[in-house]
């Protein structure tokens, strides 16, 4: 009679632990799966490697990508679908509907939203921002060059609308910002007038007025007045400003794994990514006579500044 009560006592505990595993094990499986929607205007091997890569990283959902051509009205798409747009034609085609599935919008600036949305905002979307964030920007301008204070800004129509977030941001780092209007880019005088007054110029993400036609004027500007640059992206630092962050594909896929594991109802109205890097030009540093940029260091120390309440 004791075996048998210890028999079944024994039975009881094994099926309570592998009860309590089994719950576990459930918990820590999704709930649903996600079909996963991925469009653009043209199917480049670049929007193939993202998609891949997105559907390697959930691969409990269905990750899928169509051309834009090919798709109807986003009405007509199915209500449980997660939309993600990947270029701005798709932005376009979206704003033509106001119904439609949850949708993100990857690789979008500041300056293309206010463009198109201007203060509005669609319900159903999402802007993730591709450019840099400006507190950001300042925050990496207070650690590299600690000694500078006045922040020259060129600014156009396009891109003045930031000039207010930008002074709200420079204060409590004891920063000043100096805008300078600049409505000819093949006029320097608005530069040589900036030069004067700035210790460091920060670049907008304006294609108005940081693109391959203005950069050589814009580099050698700075290098003739031995001022540096800082952004306005990644991709100016490698025709040669100073330094920049930035996020890259990994950071975006980090993004979009978090967004994806919550309900649509709970996304943000927009975002910056959290992961970041810095990318630095040593060569430029060295015209200046800078220190060289830590990239791995101070891309350290500037996310846990951001970190900190």
């Amino acid at each position: 009679m004791g075996d048998s009560s210890r028999m079944t006592c024994f039975s009881l505990h094994t099926l309570w632990r592998r009860a309590v595993l089994l719950v576990c094990l459930l918990s820590a499986v999704p709930a649903w799966s996600a079909d996963i929607l991925l469009t653009a205007a043209e199917d480049s091997a670049g929007v193939q490697d993202f998609t891949q890569a997105l559907a390697r990283q959930r691969p409990e959902d269905t990750v899928t990508f169509t051309a834009l051509d090919d798709l109807p009205a986003p009405s007509r798409l199915p209500a449980t679908t997660r939309l993600i747009l990947l270029d701005l034609p798709g932005l376009d085609w979206r704003l033509q509907d106001a119904q439609g599935p949850p949708t993100l919008v990857l690789r979008i600036s500041r300056l293309q939203a206010q463009q198109r949305l201007g203060a509005t905002q669609h319900p159903r979307i999402s802007l993730l921002w591709s450019d840099p964030p400006l507190a950001r920007q300042l925050r990496l301008i207070a650690r590299i060059l600690p000694q500078a204070r006045r922040i020259g800004v060129l600014y156009g129509a396009d891109s003045e609308f930031l000039l207010t977030e930008l002074r709200q941001h420079a204060t409590p780092l004891g920063l000043q910002i100096v805008p300078q209007r600049w409505d000819n880019i093949n006029d320097s005088r608005a530069l040589q007038t900036l030069f004067r007054k700035s210790d460091v110029l920060l670049g907008l993400d304006d294609p108005q007025l940081y693109n391959p036609k203005t950069a050589k004027n814009l580099l050698l500007s700075s290098y003739a007045q031995q001022l540096p640059l800082v952004g306005p992206n990644a991709g100016f630092v490698r025709a040669g400003s100073l330094a920049s962050t930035y996020s890259d594909q990994a950071d975006w896929l980090a993004v979009l794994d978090r967004l994806l594991d919550h309900p649509p109802a709970n996304w943000p109205r927009s975002l910056y990514p959290e992961h970041f890097k810095i990318v630095g030009n040593p060569q430029v540093a060295r015209s200046l006579g800078l220190e060289q940029v830590d990239e791995t260091s101070v891309a350290t120390r500037l996310a846990e500044g951001e970190k900190r309440p």
